[in-house]
């Protein structure tokens, strides 16, 4: 549907820039300039479509629920993990997080009306994998370890559907998801994302274990 919009402009373009040099060989320099704007002003939503398509490319199609990533954790430490990170169809990366728990969060686009019946289906990215404490005050005082799971774009179609969401009624929805468990030595776990957002599924018994022994956080003493 990108190609075919970037189409359309492209070939509305090339008839203006027709219209304006017949205009201008008649000596309609006024008429011919017009014309020549409008093809330029084409072009230029024929690059924003196509370079607004290259940043949507990044999202993947959301059409049932499905694993998004899978991560292993092995302690290096008190409070200190190494992740591995496997997302389809890409390569697995390694992080080290600190704190109890592992988070996840991902930006979903829900489409609606005209884009639903033009075959435009649900698109999520995972964004970021970081660390948290069960603690309050530790979360507050002690390091922080997030990471980028996708590089960050010049061009940003959330940021621009959101902006311009108000002029899009067929975007249905617009927001992020996140899902936190426990980080374990030797725990796996799988990232499915649905129509509701991100869930977390324990693969063996450390990711079972770790979540039936997970209980409110103990008050901090302030010591």
């Amino acid at each position: 549907m990108i190609a075919g919009g970037v189409v359309i402009c492209a070939l509305v373009s090339v008839l203006f820039f027709r219209f304006a040099a017949r205009r201008l060989r008649r000596r309609r320099f006024m008429a011919g300039t017009i014309h020549g704007l409008i093809a330029l002003l084409f072009v230029a939503g024929a690059l924003c479509v196509a370079l607004l398509g290259s940043n949507l490319l990044t999202y993947q199609r959301l059409t049932h629920e499905q694993l998004a990533a899978e991560v292993a954790f092995r302690s290096t430490g008190a409070k200190r993990f190494s992740v591995t990170v496997t997302i389809p169809g890409e390569p697995a990366r390694t992080f080290a997080l600190s704190g109890d728990q592992w988070q996840v969060d991902a930006r979903v686009i829900k489409w609606q009306g005209l884009a639903s019946i033009l075959g435009f289906d649900s698109v999520y990215r995972l964004e970021r994998i970081g660390g948290r404490y069960d603690d309050i005050d530790q979360e507050r005082s002690e390091p922080h370890t997030v990471f980028d799971l996708n590089p960050v774009d010049r061009l940003d179609a959330w940021t621009l559907l959101r902006q311009a969401r108000r002029y899009l009624p067929w975007i249905d929805a617009i927001y992020g998801s996140a899902v936190y468990l426990p980080m374990t030595d030797g725990a796996q776990y799988e990232v499915m994302v649905g129509q509701s957002g991100l869930l977390a599924r324990p693969v063996n018994s450390a990711a079972r274990e770790s979540i039936g022994a997970w209980g409110p956080a103990k008050p901090s003493t302030g010591q």
